[in-house]
């Protein structure tokens, strides 16, 4: 059940005990999990105030990640005040300007704008990863994609060999897993709407980061995916793949295979996360992003290191439960 956007009891006391007393406490946002977002307006200055509810969450990882962005240059939101026992976080409002609204507006500039987030990824790729965090390799991302099993398929009566799902993934996933290439910081949930454009500042530093709690160690190609193949905003082609070719440049890395293979594993991972999200969750506004994510996912399986998965899909899963379904 989606949470309303009414804050916790106990946020003006909080709020109160760090200088924050006289202030508005306004709806900002919710997102998939249960952690709720408000801004906090006192006078001139502004704040967001994090609701991160125990036991669903813990905002630890949230000020673990965020102090390691910073440290390596990036811009992620400096923690002004804490209470972990409630779960609340006030941290530094990065203002109104998100990436996906801004180069909806302006299509000319988005190949400069990708580059500029491609740039980060080169940027934190070049760093080792943080220091404990989850490994995602090739199990994590073989019981990832079961969800489109697990949720997807009930929903529209598909009965499916899952072993055979699984091993297909499997053929196409070893040899991303093997490929040797550096493992690296994943922010996991990198895209147009977790990217603020930050005023004042230039560069890599311009993109702020939100979101990012779930971090992950795992493979380059996996972020670069998931900007490029955005399930709230179509990049442009042309785009996508001269950011391809950016990032291989930039670090002398042969990513194409794992990126294909690893945007298909992670499109068919939100396919069923969003049925998920409606049916478990009554988020049903998810179901919207699917024709969107059944797109992305038929253009991945189109790559020749996709072709055990393809033949999969094209056995078990009709046009008319695909994009069809949705629209």
């Amino acid at each position: 059940m989606a949470a309303p956007m009414i804050p916790p009891a106990h946020a003006p006391a909080f709020l109160a005990a760090h200088g924050w007393g006289d202030a508005q406490i306004l709806p900002l946002a919710g997102d998939a999990s249960f952690r709720r977002y408000f801004r906090i307006v006192d006078g001139d200055r502004q704040a967001v105030l994090m609701d991160a509810p125990p036991p669903h969450e813990d905002p630890r990882p949230f000020i673990a990640v965020a102090e390691f962005l910073c440290e390596q240059g990036l811009s992620a939101p400096t923690i002004i005040a804490r209470d972990l026992a409630q779960g609340l976080l006030l941290i530094e409002d990065f203002g109104d300007v998100r990436l996906r609204e801004t180069v909806d507006a302006q299509l000319h500039k988005e190949a400069g704008y990708y580059a500029g987030v491609t740039d980060l990824l080169v940027h934190l790729h070049a760093r080792p990863p943080m220091d404990g965090l989850p490994v995602h390799g090739l199990e994590q991302w073989l019981d990832e994609v079961m969800l489109f099993t697990d949720w997807y398929c009930p929903a529209f009566d598909i009965a499916v060999d899952r072993d055979a799902f699984r091993g297909a993934w499997e053929a196409v996933l070893t040899p991303v897993e093997t490929d040797g290439l550096p493992r690296v910081t994943v922010l996991r949930d990198f895209h147009a709407e977790n990217i603020m454009l930050v005023r004042g500042k230039d560069g890599i530093a311009h993109y702020g980061l939100l979101d990012f709690q779930d971090a992950l160690v795992g493979h380059p190609a996996y972020d670069l995916a998931s900007v490029l193949e955005d399930a709230r905003r179509d990049v442009t082609p042309a785009v996508e793949a001269a950011m391809l070719a950016r990032y291989s440049q930039a670090t002398g890395r042969d990513i194409e295979n794992a990126y294909w293979a690893l945007a298909a594993q992670r499109n068919t991972r939100i396919l069923g996360v969003f049925v998920r999200l409606w049916k478990r969750d009554d988020k049903p506004h998810y179901k919207s992003f699917q024709p969107r994510m059944w797109g992305l996912l038929e253009r991945d399986l189109a790559h020749p290191a996709l072709v055990p998965v393809r033949q999969w899909f094209d056995a078990n899963v009709p046009a008319s439960k695909r994009a069809e379904a949705w629209l």
